[in-house]
């Protein structure tokens, strides 16, 4: 080759060198570990929190989580007690004993084993608005908030000084208090009446055709009073114990959530994936991406980014940046090179909407300049030697 051709090859390939170095011109799917490490040094303002997945961290951040455990915050308690109130309708019977001198127009008893006693059936009454109802000679009595036991002996002391050797018998004839209702994702939506038998999650669930959706996509949250605990229904089934009795006034609710995670850069896909609502962890979630791509794929550069809760972790930068809703943005950072991450990689549970990145190998980046830089300065060869 001349000295002449060497020249214009070489001035070709610094100019081409010089070209793409200057502008950044070479194709990437996105920044590289050293830039997502800058971003997250002391000195910059925008505050995001850099973090090497350990052992340690992976467990401060799973028993952070808000699992919930029904057991726990409901309780497990099957005794079940009939509790009167307000809209319930009762059925009062008293039975006198011969010679009947207040209830005299009573009835024979038709189940009576020869005592002769008569029983006296009031109309049904529905407990008013000041949870009370009325007896004849027994006057105004609480019923809200009591059992038919506890009213019935209420009703037989009152009468005891002026009936003779009054019994009384209290009926519920229409529960209007005592139900569940279950509400969300379910075939029917229903107000399920409470038993002595005890009903349980399950059964409210049953009652109302149970759920529309698979079963590992729905969540269940139970209401009652000022305690909101949710759990994914997967759990429920697996677990007998988180299995609860519920109580009068509970609101169970089903809920679809489709949680997913968006894979990107030099994995196998970059899409967003969906996962179960029990949840899963990181290693799954790099083989639902398809794992990293062995041509491109920096094993040093595995990405987490989160928007975290601020008393998740002590994070390294303070003071610490938060987002409009409060939340601190995190870069989890995971060395798949160390044998000893594919360990902690089991036990880094991923959230909804994270967004899981594999940055480039730098050999990657410097290959594709190459490919760049001889795609230009080739045809000039060629052109070189044919006009010689």
């Amino acid at each position: 080759m001349s000295r002449l051709s060497r020249r214009v090859i070489f001035t070709t390939l610094v100019l081409g060198a010089a070209t793409l170095g200057g502008c950044s011109s070479i194709p990437t799917s996105g920044p590289s570990s050293s830039q997502i490490g800058s971003a997250g040094a002391a000195a910059n303002p925008t505050g995001i929190q850099i973090v090497d997945v350990t052992d340690d961290v992976a467990r401060r951040l799973f028993a952070e989580r808000s699992v919930g455990n029904f057991s726990v915050a409901l309780g497990n308690n099957t005794s079940f007690q009939q509790q009167l109130g307000v809209g319930d309708t009762i059925e009062v019977s008293i039975w006198e004993a011969p010679p009947a001198t207040l209830f005299s127009v009573g009835q024979l008893d038709a189940k009576g084993t020869g005592s002769n006693a008569r029983v006296t059936v009031l109309p049904n009454q529905t407990i008013d608005g000041a949870g009370t109802i009325n007896v004849p000679f027994a006057g105004e009595l609480k019923a809200v908030g009591r059992t038919p036991a506890e009213l019935q002996r209420d009703i037989a002391s009152r009468l005891k000084n002026i009936a003779h050797d009054p019994q009384v018998l209290v009926q519920l004839s229409r529960n209007a208090t005592s139900y569940v209702t279950v509400v969300g994702d379910v075939a029917n939506s229903t107000r399920l009446p409470l038993s002595a038998r005890g009903e349980r999650l399950l059964d409210a669930l049953a009652a109302a055709g149970g759920v529309r959706q698979p079963v590992d996509k729905i969540t269940i949250q139970v209401t009652r009073g000022d305690t909101v605990a949710s759990l994914p229904l997967e759990t429920v089934i697996r677990d007998p114990h988180q299995n609860v009795p519920l109580h009068a006034g509970d609101v169970v609710t089903a809920l679809f959530q489709p949680f997913s995670f968006t894979s990107l850069g030099a994995t196998g896909k970059n899409q967003e994936i969906n996962f179960e609502a029990q949840g899963i962890t990181l290693a799954q979630a790099l083989a639902r991406s398809g794992g990293l791509e062995d041509s491109r794929s920096d094993a040093q550069g595995v990405f987490i980014f989160r928007l975290e809760s601020p008393n998740a972790l002590p994070w390294p930068n303070t003071p610490l940046r938060t987002t409009a809703d409060g939340k601190v943005p995190v870069v989890y950072r995971v060395n798949l090179r160390d044998p000893n991450s594919f360990f902690v990689a089991q036990s880094f549970m991923m959230d909804n909407k994270d967004l899981l990145y594999v940055s480039n190998a730098p050999i990657a980046e410097v290959q594709k300049f190459l490919n760049v830089v001889f795609s230009v300065a080739y045809p000039v060869i060629t052109g070189v030697q044919t006009f010689k």
